[in-house]
């Protein structure tokens, strides 16, 4: 693949940053050494919360979450962070959160689900389902579940246990569990930031042995009646091997008349919510996923 070709300036400025925090390799690290090098992108990307955001943290039971709130909200967001099931925090994605609450008008509720190899599928999901449920009690108004990478595939397996229940979905850059032989994961098997051998890792690591085979839980694709799920709209980056996952994803929906839309983000790569600051596709793209969520509130 003609990466050049594809990817801008300022987009390769991004993964030359990001790769100077987290190595392309490091999937060959311990978790332990993942998660420090992880740690240190996320907070050297991190731009800080916009004015009259206010956090709390608590816990839902053993779930840590985060809420923001910059005014009075008729609807909620929860969001799930990336990470690849192994990665990520409430910290990780702090200024996004913050930023979809100020720019939405939203409260936003990130998830801290309890991460693998520690704690092998299903804990994430469970983590996850429970508090989209005790959302749908506690907080007023329609709910809509959003995520980026593993955090996608997470709420859009809640989706499929809720559909009649939740408001809509956002998935950003979506694992969500298309063939790995075919289609993207095979012409953008090594592409920047996310290569195909990173996501098999990622896949592994969450289960014992070898990743169930039918378990909608584990991957969405996996699903046999994609009837009545919450109206969706789709986020994918071109330059990602997950690419195709949105699209067939998509494709299902369509089939049974879901309300459903995807944008493939032209010369973007896995992981560019945090170059929504320095790239202007990164930031127009941000916009549409704003513009997302009203959407969905809309409907």
């Amino acid at each position: 693949m003609n990466y050049d070709a594809l990817i801008d300036s300022e987009t390769w400025a991004f993964i030359r940053a990001t790769e100077a925090h987290y190595a392309p390799d490091a999937s060959s690290l311990s978790v332990a050494e993942q998660r420090v090098q992880y740690d240190a992108l996320c907070a050297a990307f991190d731009v800080g919360r916009p004015d009259g955001v206010r956090v709390e943290d608590y816990a839902v039971g053993s779930v840590p979450i985060r809420t923001y709130r910059s005014q009075e909200a008729r609807w909620t967001l929860l969001f799930a962070h990336g990470g690849g099931f192994v990665l990520g925090s409430l910290d990780s994605h702090d200024s996004i959160c913050a930023e979809l609450c100020a720019r939405s008008g939203c409260v936003v509720v990130s998830i801290d689900y309890r991460l693998a190899p520690e704690h092998k599928h299903p804990a994430a999901y469970d983590d996850v389902l429970s508090i989209t449920r005790w959302a749908l009690i506690n907080h007023a108004g329609p709910l809509i579940v959003a995520g980026d990478s593993a955090g996608a595939t997470l709420v859009a397996a809640c989706s499929h246990a809720l559909r009649d229940q939740i408001a809509g979905q956002v998935l950003i850059y979506p694992y969500l569990g298309g063939d790995t032989d075919a289609g993207s994961y095979l012409s953008h098997a090594d592409a920047p930031l996310l290569s195909r051998a990173d996501m098999l890792f990622y896949e592994n690591i969450r289960c014992d042995g070898m990743p169930p085979q039918n378990d909608v839980s584990f991957a969405p694709l996996r699903e046999t009646d994609f009837a009545g799920l919450p109206p969706t709209v789709i986020f994918t980056a071109e330059c990602d091997p997950l690419c195709d996952d949105g699209k067939i994803y998509c494709e299902q929906m369509l089939a049974t008349g879901g309300s459903v839309i995807l944008h493939n983000e032209r010369g973007l790569v896995h992981g560019y919510l945090r170059a929504r600051h320095s790239v202007g596709r990164a930031r127009d793209s941000f916009s549409r996923i704003v513009d997302a969520i009203a959407s969905l509130v809309n409907t």
